[in-house]
């Protein structure tokens, strides 16, 4: 019980220090900030901030996960796989 309880933890922290990483790209007017957790955290077209965009994109991202995750437990998960 304590091990799952260390893994636990340890994952917890190993899913902060990911989210907690952000990657940046600039190119041709466009730049984007995306956190590690695949999250988009800005987006602007030529200096100018665009949040709806970014919002959509976010949603689209969202439901695409969801939908791996039900496929995922729909085919038994990873039980097994390790």
């Amino acid at each position: 019980m304590f091990d799952k309880a260390k893994m636990l933890a340890k994952a917890f922290r190993l899913k902060k220090a990911i989210e907690g990483e952000v990657t940046e790209i600039e190119e041709n007017g466009i730049k984007v900030s995306v956190s590690g957790d695949q999250k988009i955290k800005n987006l602007t077209v030529n200096g100018v901030e665009n949040r709806i965009l970014l919002e959509v994109i976010n949603k689209a991202m969202k439901k695409s996960q969801e939908n791996a995750a039900r496929k995922m437990k729909e085919m038994g998960g990873l039980d097994g796989l390790f």
